[in-house]
């Protein structure tokens, strides 16, 4: 049996809840749509026939993209990490801390949407990554 590190729980635990937002952003998107009669013209400019659709259903779609950002850098670290044996103690913490703000900015933007809030999540949630970053490279010095 392959030993497993502690990080990749986070990183799957973000991928789940990415999931959660993709399946909430169109469980609502749906019935917007539906109920605003729009039909969809492939030719509109971009994002054009989703700004007609109310700010509360914007603010999931906007919030899934949000989580196809950042994230990246977050898997590609954490992955990193794993590889090299260093997914465990403090890092899989900062691991799990960065996926807990990220959580929680996502509950901030689709549920009130407060861009002072939001952003301190945000900005939050960086450190962690940052710090996880640091620890990756100092194994290469």
């Amino acid at each position: 049996m392959v030993e497993q590190s502690p990080i990749l729980g986070a990183v799957v635990a973000l991928v789940a809840w990415s999931l959660v937002m993709w399946l909430w952003m169109y469980a609502t998107r749906i019935p917007a749509i539906a109920k605003a009669n729009l039909e969809l013209d492939p030719n509109a400019p971009n994002g054009q026939q989703m700004a007609l659709l109310p700010p509360r259903v914007r603010w999931k779609a906007d919030n899934y993209n949000h989580l196809m950002e950042q994230p990246t850098l977050f898997y590609a670290i954490a992955i990193t990490l794993a590889v090299l044996g260093a997914g465990d103690g403090v890092n899989a913490t900062l691991a799990w801390a960065y996926v807990g703000l990220r959580v929680l900015h996502s509950l901030i933007q689709v549920l009130v949407n407060k861009i002072e809030v939001r952003f301190l999540v945000f900005t939050l949630s960086t450190l962690p990554l940052i710090a996880l970053t640091y620890n990756a490279t100092k194994l290469f010095l």
